[in-house]
């Protein structure tokens, strides 16, 4: 049963909201950096990670062009639609997502939503110390160096008690993702082929159903997670944003959505060369070494732009999941700080929990004879399996009137977010059915 103070603080934060601070200046430019700037195209292009764009890459090299590129597509939008919904209770209840499982659905299953949450980011923060150390060990860096890196970015993001710095250190580094368009260009892609492949979803994949729907479960988890409802809701939140700005919330959440789209699909396009050449990936950093691969294919420059892109997508992630993860922790603890504008010294266990799953995820991936390649794809099956709990709640809590008051969702909303609950929870259930019957050794064709 929902707890009064939640209800209260909702109608107080919906009848006297107050506007998010705006720039002075140019009008136009201030809307632009506003839109452009800010929780959504954050945690779009967070998403946008390095797992999620060696899973692209991976879809490219094993297929080409065809089925798999519309379908990134159609993930971006369900993850639009996800995170506007994120957006929006964060907006309106100025409380973040676990706080709110916490006060709606009991400690039970608050504490049960947060222990997922953290391992699943434990997981995935490993993966972006992957991709960091694969990004930078094209250009001779040790791995010992590219976590350091690594750690020291997330701690610098700590330091400054402000949340504005570190969304422009975050929003800085996200610019760099664009490096996979210039690597898709460099791969001299058909336009034809690229829009016939959109248009018709075809030609369809010929391979084993493990390996298809293992792909597939991926690329739905490299769009669709649970740290995103978790760093959607809270950051909005820090950034102060009421009920008045969740049209610029969504303007914000589907700026990122189109960026994030584009820039995903191009790291799919730029490893198709690798499938018309029938490149064996396995020769290559256990199939992760995707930038020594496309070296003699498309030459320095566009495998030294896949490598820095892979070094962005890594950073940018290690920012906004470790954040994610300072969050949940700071939001289920009673009287703990949970903000970027409160200082180590103020908010310990926040910052603490920040720098720290960071060095977690380091110390692992300097294991000796670590999957590297298994370890990315693995993390977002397991963002899948573990999503369309995390959508549950949210699609509950997003159409509670005490709540939300007039802020709920709409019935087209409801019904794209089941739709999405289902399909994730299907893709992952089928992809647990096939590896299970393969274990068996039944044939499943």
């Amino acid at each position: 049963m929902l707890q009064q103070p939640i209800a209260a603080y909702a109608e107080t934060n919906i009848t006297t909201t107050r506007p998010m601070p705006r720039r002075q200046g140019l009008r136009r430019l201030a809307t632009a950096a506003e839109i452009l700037v800010g929780p959504g195209v954050l945690a779009m292009l967070g998403e946008n990670d390095g797992p999620s764009m060696l899973s692209y890459a991976t879809s490219g090299a094993s297929y080409g062009l065809g089925f798999f590129l519309p379908f990134i597509l159609l993930t971006f939008a369900a993850a639009y639609v996800v995170q506007e919904m994120a957006m929006r209770l964060g907006a309106v209840t100025g409380r973040g997502y676990g706080e709110l499982v916490f006060q709606r659905f009991g400690r039970w299953w608050g504490w049960i939503s947060v222990g997922d949450l953290v391992l699943t980011n434990l997981v995935t923060l490993i993966t972006e110390v992957i991709a960091i150390r694969i990004g930078m060990g094209f250009f001779g860096v040790p791995a010992w160096g590219a976590v350091l890196c690594a750690v020291a970015l997330v701690a610098a993001g700590s330091w400054g008690s402000r949340y504005s710095r570190w969304e422009r250190l975050c929003a800085g580094l996200a610019v760099f993702n664009a490096a996979f368009i210039g690597v898709a260009w460099y791969a001299h892609p058909q336009a034809s082929a690229v829009a016939s492949s959109i248009a018709t979803w075809s030609p369809l994949p010929d391979a084993a159903p493990a390996m298809f729907l293992m792909l597939v479960v991926s690329n739905i988890g490299a769009t669709v997670t649970p740290w995103m409802l978790f760093f959607q809701q809270s950051a909005s939140v820090d950034k102060g944003m009421t009920a008045r700005d969740i049209r610029r919330g969504r303007q914000n959440t589907a700026a990122g959505a189109v960026l994030a789209a584009i820039t995903g699909c191009a790291a799919f396009v730029a490893a198709t060369p690798l499938f018309d050449n029938h490149v064996d990936m396995s020769q290559y950093l256990d199939g992760a070494g995707f930038a020594e691969a496309l070296l003699p294919l498309i030459g320095q420059h566009g495998a030294g732009l896949f490598a820095l892109g892979l070094i962005e997508a890594g950073a940018i992630a290690m920012l906004t999941i470790s954040a994610s993860s300072a969050y949940a922790v700071g939001e289920v603890v009673q009287g703990a700080g949970r903000s970027f504008d409160l200082s180590p010294k103020n908010a310990p266990l926040f910052h603490g929990t920040n720098i720290g799953v960071a060095i977690l995820a380091g110390a692992v991936v300097l294991l000796p004879g670590a999957p590297l390649m298994q370890i990315a794809l693995n993390a977002n099956l397991l963002a899948t399996i573990l999503m369309p709990a995390a959508l549950v709640f949210l699609l509950i809590m997003s159409n509670d009137k005490m709540v939300m008051g007039p802020y709920v969702n709409s019935r087209w909303c409801n019904r794209l977010g089941v739709a999405i609950a289902v399909l994730v929870a299907v893709a992952g259930s089928t992809y647990a059915i096939v590896g299970f019957l393969g274990a068996l050794g039944v044939a499943v064709n």
